[in-house]
């Protein structure tokens, strides 16, 4: 099967993830993909095609003709993201013309909503009809992982170990969970995650996420003078605090930012979510510390513990524990060039399972996997570009020896 019609047929599985579960796998429809590719998996020839307790699928690719090589690891996510519809995903394939290409009556693909698009005038590009999410993030990925292996088998050229994971959970910052380093046995490991292919990605986020609870003081609004406490307002005040420059909708490359994820409020109580991002971590370090004092601000005006925060970090900056690897980057480089395509080190604004691991002791950029748009209706990808991932996947895995 080739890499399209894999991820064809991938991108049918419905596996949404859901932060407002604690269960794990947050949902139990991504156990239903991971049960179907360990069993191709097993097809394939691979030997210890497990699934752990989280839902991650791991399985080995002896090495062949080589020994005392690194074991190298390829990880993909298998959820995509509760920010769009992620059910009933009706691929099909489109020539882009340039300008507008209609997905349905009102939903278009446009230069203006998809920056970059005009780079594939001429070229088939997967899309959706316009209502979900198409899922190359991270099917895309997935897809081209489990090509790639298949063409290293049916070669029989020499090659490495390899092993291979394909992880739950990553939309919702959980990605690494049940992931023990020690325990995968990898020395180096990609994440193949990414946006536009010749992107490499080594430095992401530091991350953490605020969520402020508040509680207001409910009285019919006749006699509200003095006593009323309208947690909504509140909410109201607290997001308009928030540095109007340090937006995302206001900010580009290492540029970090406030991000309003969700409120959810009624007079007398609210919660807001709310994440930070920063490349720079004494900048991480000083926007946690600006949320602090907002809220010890706010609850001075309106009484100690009308605003509870919660902050927690969720991943770092991976850049500085790839540093002392580059040569996981320079084989990524030449591999792009063999395909023909220029390389380009990105930063992500955002994070990959690859950071937390990076962070446990298995260095882990950022491969691309050619889809664009992400987490929207107007998510695509190139026929092309999984067809060149698949290829340049092989050539990383032939460079270890």
């Amino acid at each position: 099967m080739n890499t399209l019609d894999r991820f064809l047929k991938y991108v049918g599985f419905y596996t949404t993830s859901d932060e407002n579960s604690d269960a794990s796998p947050s949902t139990d429809r991504q156990n239903v993909l991971g049960q179907h590719l360990s069993g191709e998996l097993k097809t394939l020839g691979l030997y210890d095609v497990h699934t752990d307790k989280c839902g991650n699928v791991i399985a080995t690719l002896p090495a062949k003709g080589l020994t005392d090589a690194p074991v190298l690891g390829l990880i993909a996510h298998m959820d995509t993201a509760p920010d769009a519809p992620g059910e009933n995903v009706r691929p099909r394939i489109e020539v882009y013309k340039g300008g507008e290409m209609k997905l349905n009556d009102t939903v278009s693909l446009t230069p203006e909503l998809c920056p970059g698009i005009e780079e594939y005038i001429g070229e088939e590009l997967v899309v959706t009809d316009g209502t979900t999410l198409l899922g190359a993030d991270d099917k895309a990925g997935i897809a081209e992982i489990m090509s790639a292996v298949e063409k290293l088998i049916v070669s029989g050229d020499d090659h490495t170990e390899l092993r291979i994971v394909f992880t739950t959970d990553e939309e919702i910052g959980r990605g690494a969970e049940g992931l023990d380093v020690k325990t995968l046995g990898c020395d180096f490991a990609y994440t193949v995650d990414g946006g536009r292919v010749g992107e490499i990605e080594y430095e992401n986020f530091n991350a953490a996420s605020a969520v402020i609870t508040i509680k207001g003081v409910g009285v019919h609004p006749g006699s509200a003078k003095g006593v009323m406490k309208n947690a909504c307002l509140i909410a109201s005040e607290l997001v308009m605090s928030l540095p109007e420059n340090e937006r995302p909708e206001n900010t580009e490359n290492r540029e970090g930012f406030y991000h309003v994820c969700d409120i959810n409020a009624s007079m007398t109580e609210a919660r807001v979510h709310i994440i930070i991002r920063d490349h720079d971590m004494q900048k991480f370090i000083e926007k946690k510390a600006f949320m602090t004092s907002l809220v010890a601000n706010l609850n001075e005006k309106y009484g100690e513990g009308t605003l509870t925060l919660a902050l927690s970090d969720s991943y770092y900056n991976m850049a500085e524990k790839i540093a002392p690897h580059m040569h996981l980057i320079e084989r990524a480089e030449n591999a792009l060039r063999e395909c023909g395509v220029t390389p380009e080190c990105v930063p992500i604004r955002g994070g990959t399972d690859g950071a937390v691991l990076s962070w446990q002791g298995l260095p882990c950029p950022n491969l691309p996997t050619g889809g664009m748009n992400f987490h929207g209706i107007r998510e695509y990808i190139p026929v092309k570009s999984l067809s060149i991932m698949t290829e340049a996947l092989v050539k990383i895995i032939k460079s270890f020896k």
